[in-house]
């Protein structure tokens, strides 16, 4: 039987002075998104007002900036995970980064010759036992692909011709 998560209910009202001291502690974990730590301030109780004014203090602070959280984001998928512009534009876009921030850092940080060539590396290491001629082998290695975020035109163009360098 799975659990149900529910929201946090303290005992007593949440004083305002304690949401710097609950952001700054949930900052501390990893970085995070303006809009993930508004939804934790309103999770532990803040009201909205309370958790904007936290947030004008984090940003005057600099603990906060969502173009350099997803640039830094964005590279570590990139280069840790091999995740395509697609599963990282997804990604972000859950975390609440702004559209107009998402495009100008996927175009920033991921070119296209860098996005063939991290796909033929992802598929090299997954796929090194395997000979891609096998249709089987060669569906699970397309969506394989996809769920990194590749696009339709750089898995094909890579699998019409996997030997062919990138």
């Amino acid at each position: 039987m799975a659990l149900k998560k529910t929201p946090f209910k303290p005992n007593r009202a949440p004083l305002p002075a304690d949401a710097l001291q609950q952001a700054l502690r949930y900052l501390g974990y990893r970085p995070r998104s303006e809009a993930e730590i508004r939804s934790y301030l309103l999770r532990r109780g803040y009201i909205p007002a309370v958790s904007d004014r936290v947030l004008e203090k984090l940003r005057s602070l600099n603990y906060v900036d969502d173009e350099s959280f997803a640039r830094n984001w964005a590279l570590a998928k990139a280069q840790s995970r091999g995740y395509g512009p697609r599963r990282i534009e997804q990604e972000l876009r859950a975390k609440g980064i702004v559209q107009s921030v998402i495009r100008e850092v996927i175009r920033e940080t991921l070119d296209h010759c860098d996005e063939k060539t991290q796909a033929k590396r992802l598929l090299a290491k997954r796929f090194r036992s395997e000979s891609l001629g096998d249709v089987k082998t060669l569906r699970r290695a397309v969506a394989f692909l996809q769920r990194r975020g590749y696009s339709s035109q750089v898995i094909s163009d890579l699998l019409r011709c996997p030997n062919e360098e990138a």
